[in-house]
């Protein structure tokens, strides 16, 4: 009797690992290639890097006000 309870409990974790496992694959495989980039719209035909950058309205409105120091 003892036997056959901890083959059931052995099966149920079993069985549980491998939905997670399929759960998971699923998961990985649907989401596979996607992520998102921070480049802006409409730099990927300009001359240089920094003819890109000086065409980035997010970069036009800091401004000069701003510098950074590199040490």
């Amino acid at each position: 009797k003892d036997i056959a309870i901890i083959a059931a409990v052995i099966a149920v974790v079993a069985l549980i690992l491998v939905c997670l496992l399929l759960i998971m694959l699923r998961y990985l495989y649907r989401h596979k290639g996607t992520y998102h980039t921070n480049e802006a719209k409409g730099t990927e035909f300009a001359e240089s890097a920094d003819a890109a950058l000086q065409s980035d309205p997010a970069l036009q409105d800091a401004g000069d006000s701003r510098k950074e120091y590199f040490i």
